[in-house]
């Protein structure tokens, strides 16, 4: 005598929560490896190049203090600033500066020597901090 059975589903792999799954372990693993990523230099001794003297023409260290400024070491009153940064940009294309701040300057004063440094013509800023 033949039994009649019910007619099943065959079982099958759902592809929607499998892929779900795997995109969530992807997004863990790539969010996990960026936040191990910690970049800080090591103090080194760097190698000898003709080359990267080309880069820092380009670049100007500019050091801010309540009391004055210093231009690539040299001592300026802020009155003095864009004339100064003017010839040194003379013929640099795409010039860059470092600005060191202290933290004593008042918002103000920061902001004026951050529109001198535009009108000398320096679009390329770069605002520079420690780690606390």
């Amino acid at each position: 005598m033949k039994l009649a059975r019910p007619n099943r589903p065959r079982a099958r792999i759902e592809m929607m929560p499998l892929i779900d799954v795997v995109f969530l372990l992807l997004v863990v693993f790539i969010y996990t490896m960026l936040s191990m990523a910690v970049h800080r230099g090591l103090p080194v001794t760097l190698p000898v190049s003709s080359a990267v003297q080309l880069e820092r023409d380009r670049l100007l260290s500019l050091t801010v203090r309540v009391d004055g400024l210093d231009l690539d070491g040299q001592k300026m009153e802020f009155a003095d600033l864009t004339p100064a940064l003017r010839r040194r940009v003379a013929g640099i294309n795409d010039p860059g500066l470092l600005l060191f701040a202290d933290q004593q300057l008042t918002y103000q004063q920061l902001f004026t020597v951050l529109d001198q440094i535009k009108a000398a013509g320096i679009e390329r800023i770069s605002l520079q901090a420690d780690l606390p």
